[in-house]
């Protein structure tokens, strides 16, 4: 009876040691973030993961590192750390231009409350950019004249866009291809008083392609101006006239004294002309004799002196 009690004891004491030494980390460390996952819509790969619930009396940070072909061949399986996803407080990290190729990429996670850190968790399986999530682009067709404009919105780099036209009226169709560094299509010289119509589909480099728009149709009114120039030509004039406003202001407060009398300088007013004509007095005949009877005084030199 005593042996069966002991080797009973034995045996969850072993029990309990190998649950000790296979799981420290469970019980005296940070737990680890939980469903860690690649959301992969349109060729960009954002990795998300759910946080541990711990009592952290500071604000819970995470690390995210990944690892590719080149690193787990050329450089001995090493992880590489996601350069704007070190120590952040959001449950997510772009990585977008970490992924680089097609080939599969492995992603991991971990926690850290102050000191204290948690293990690595990784993903399920390694991701591959072609497993992508593939929309319907987001089009927007404009006309002004005889031209049409086609714009995208959110264009990969790793794809391109095909835009298909054609006349509602006829079966010829016109693909074109837009690119994130081109993401506004321009086609001009359309027959005026036509229906044209537009579709778009989103196609990868390595082939996958997305779903199609529906037909977007329009109708070219005519050869006018275009309607997206007057914003332009508008804004321009506003620029130049505050320009104008702005020199002619800073003209008047910087102006010095003697360059601004230069800029406005007062002419001197003309003599008074003189009259060559005789002036003609209406006297009275009283005042006539009066006049002629006074003679008029010379001093000479003299005089003058000796009434000095």
């Amino acid at each position: 009876m005593f042996g069966t009690d002991s080797g009973g004891m034995i045996l969850r004491c072993a029990v309990m040691v190998v649950i000790l030494v296979n799981c420290p980390d469970d019980i005296w460390t940070l737990p680890a973030p939980s469903r860690v996952f690649v959301d992969s819509v349109n060729m960009k790969h954002t990795l998300r993961w759910r946080p541990p619930r711990t009592a952290c009396n500071t604000t819970v940070l995470f690390s995210v590192q990944y690892q590719g072909e080149f690193e787990l061949l050329v450089k001995n399986g090493s992880w590489m750390d996601a350069f704007d996803c070190q120590q952040i407080p959001s449950a997510h990290c772009d990585l977008t231009y970490e992924v680089g190729s097609d080939s599969d990429y492995d992603m991991r996670v971990r926690a850290q409350c102050g000191s204290e850190l948690s293990d690595w968790t990784k993903l399920v399986s390694p991701f591959n950019r072609r497993n992508t999530r593939l929309t319907v682009p987001e089009m927007t067709v404009k006309t002004a004249g005889d031209t049409l404009q086609v714009l995208v919105k959110e264009l990969p780099l790793s794809g391109a866009v095909s835009v298909t036209v054609w006349k509602e009226d006829e079966q010829k169709k016109t693909v074109y291809l837009m690119t994130a560094e081109k993401p506004t299509l321009y086609i001009e010289s359309l027959q005026e008083g036509k229906v044209y119509c537009v579709t778009a589909q989103l196609t990868l480099h390595s082939g996958v392609p997305s779903n199609t728009t529906p037909p977007h149709c329009v109708i070219v009114t005519g050869p006018e101006s275009a309607a997206w120039r007057t914003p332009t030509t508008v804004t321009l004039t506003v620029i130049i006239m505050l320009g104008l406003l702005f020199a002619v202001f800073w003209s008047v407060v910087h102006c010095h004294t003697g360059s601004c009398q230069n800029f406005f300088k007062k002419e001197e007013q003309p003599h008074a002309i003189g009259l060559d004509f005789p002036v003609i007095l209406m006297l009275e005949p009283t005042q006539y004799e009066e006049l002629c009877e006074l003679k008029p005084q010379v001093l000479n030199s003299d005089s003058v002196s000796g009434e000095e």
